[in-house]
């Protein structure tokens, strides 16, 4: 009965491989393993859900290098996971380790689809609203647990717009250490006020201070950053409410 019920889980894990390989623009390796049995499909059940890939593509320009993915015990459909489609009943808690290169982020943020998700933002200094509008950023890692950071934005103030050229180094939050912002540096533009460049400081300590990312109908909470040379490594905790569809 255990080979069996391996059998089970083999048959319905390589379907399940298939499905999602063929969501994806590209992958150089894909594994699911879905620990279950046909008792337990019947049932509409499973222990988990694992998941390991390599070199994932996602909407042309998005590339993840590396993701570890595991779930709690899940309730599915049991007629669809018979052929390898893992359909939801109800949302599941999961973990994932995620690396993202250097070379993958920098594509990632050239791309016509994050470009079409940055916004603009705006700062209350001593009542007069200052917008950034960002049009390039381009990321390098070190290591050291450093993110330096070069850009492009488009400043508007009392009326006037400019643009203007930064490099920054920043150290993300760890579950050790707080977000912190080391230099700014405007290289371009002429620089700006020495308010601005506090409520910015302020705003950029917002931002490297969110616990979580969304992608799709999933939240994605960050438990820990590591930065490491030439690549990031992203230990999350996110609830599925049903298999993306990419």
């Amino acid at each position: 009965m255990p080979d069996e019920h391996r059998l089970e889980e083999q048959f319905i894990s390589q379907e399940a491989e298939k499905i999602i390989s063929e969501k994806l623009d590209g992958a150089e390796k894909i594994e699911i393993d879905v620990q279950t049995d046909l008792l337990k499909i019947v049932q509409g059940q499973a222990d988990g859900v694992s998941v390991a890939g390599l070199g994932l593509v996602i909407q042309e320009d998005i590339r993840v290098q590396e993701i570890k993915l595991q779930t709690d015990s899940i309730n599915i459909n049991p007629f669809s996971a018979i052929f390898g489609q893992i359909e939801l009943n109800e949302p599941v808690n999961a973990t994932a380790r995620i690396i993202l290169t250097e070379v993958d982020m920098n594509r990632a943020l050239a791309s016509d689809f994050v470009s079409s998700q940055m916004q603009s933002f705006d700062l209350d200094v001593d009542g007069t609203i200052v917008s950034f509008e960002a049009q390039k950023i381009e990321i390098f890692l070190p290591g050291d647990g450093k993110i330096e950071c070069n850009g492009r934005v488009l400043l508007k103030e009392k009326g006037n717009t400019r643009l203007l050229a930064y490099t920054a180094i920043a150290r993300p939050r760890t579950h050790s250490q707080p977000a912190m912002l080391e230099s700014f540096n405007c290289t371009e533009g002429g620089g700006i006020s020495l308010e601005v460049v506090t409520a910015l400081m302020h705003k950029a300590k917002e931002l490297m201070n969110i616990p979580y990312f969304k992608w799709e109908d999933m939240v994605f909470h960050i438990k820990d950053i590591k930065v490491e040379t030439g690549s990031l490594v992203l230990l999350v905790e996110t609830k599925i409410k049903q298999i993306p569809s990419y």
